[in-house]
């Protein structure tokens, strides 16, 4: 049985937990631990939890430097991908997490207090979905969030800036780790909507996300969004339904394919993609309705309208 918030209060100090994964990245995890210590200078209800993947370019041995009594420093032996995340998921003490990458940050302390108040003042919420804004603090539009910049439901949130009750992203088993990057946050949007919690867009939680262009690999962008939205798909989706998702994500991973020269890592996405053993667990009717911008964004149908 779950343990019920007074207890999670009583055994612990920590409401937030801020949790960031880096990789290869030293200037971003300067710059993004320096602006979080900041933050929470004067509070003692917050931590920061800080994991390295493994990197090359000294930031492991920078974080250890930086490691105190509310800077937790974990270091993975290998890189793991978004598994990585996991390990420091699993040490939170807080009773919500923030989820960051080592090229994001909070706006300011007010966002680290509206996390806090609205998930204590609204139970049905599971996770707040922040604004996402680039460096100049311009808004970044993205299908996963609403098209109206107002507070409200959404279906899903961007992976770079979110918070969630950390008992239910317990429940749900935290990321996907073989997903190991990409889709890992609409894996867990469909599960927290599965649980019957709502995901709440909230334009004032304000999140910097500085895109950092290292580590951004054409291959990546080939291989594992293709690989991992076919696993999403033939999961969640009933047939005939996921054929014609399935042959539009095909056809769309090609084109990127083609875009990137990355024929190679394109087949073996398909390839693990369509073969790996799924468990189908397809979603009923009302959740599927939630899900309309995934379908739009993976039907070649609404994207060739979208650009004529």
């Amino acid at each position: 049985m779950a343990a019920n918030k007074s207890d999670i209060m009583l055994n612990s100090p920590f409401r937030l937990s801020i949790v960031f994964l880096n990789y290869n990245r030293l200037a971003d995890t300067r710059y993004t631990l320096s602006h979080l210590q900041h933050l929470v200078a004067h509070r003692h209800d917050i931590e920061i939890i800080a994991i390295d993947n493994a990197s090359s370019d000294g930031t492991a041995s920078f974080l250890r430097t930086q490691e105190s009594e509310r800077v937790i420093v974990l270091e993975m032996s290998e890189n793991t991908g978004i598994a990585g995340y996991n390990e420091g998921f699993k040490r939170a003490r807080g009773d919500y997490i923030l989820v960051l990458d080592d090229d994001s940050h909070p706006v300011d302390g007010e966002t680290l207090d509206r996390f806090i108040q609205r998930f204590d003042q609204q139970a049905d919420i599971g996770v707040i979905a922040c604004r996402i804004e680039d460096a100049q603090q311009h808004i970044v539009r993205t299908w996963h969030l609403p098209k109206e910049d107002y507070a409200g439901k959404s279906m899903a949130f961007v992976g770079c800036g979110f918070a969630i009750r950390r008992e239910l992203f317990a429940q749900i088993g935290w990321y996907p780790a073989s997903f190991f990057l990409y889709q890992n946050e609409m894996w867990v949007a469909i599960e927290v909507l599965k649980a019957g919690y709502t995901i709440y867009y909230d334009p004032t939680c304000r999140v910097i996300h500085r895109a950092s262009p290292v580590g951004r690999s054409h291959w990546r962008r080939v291989y594992y969004p293709t690989r991992n939205t076919l696993w999403l798909i033939r999961h969640y989706f009933p047939f005939p339904m996921a054929y014609y998702l399935i042959v539009s994500r095909l056809f769309l991973g090609f084109i990127r394919a083609v875009q990137a020269f990355e024929f190679g890592w394109y087949y073996r996405a398909v390839k693990e993609g369509l073969f790996t053993p799924i468990a189908a667990q397809p979603l009923p009717k009302e959740l599927r309705e939630q899900l309309t911008p995934f379908w739009r964004q993976n039907s070649i149908w609404h994207q060739l309208i979208g650009r004529l």
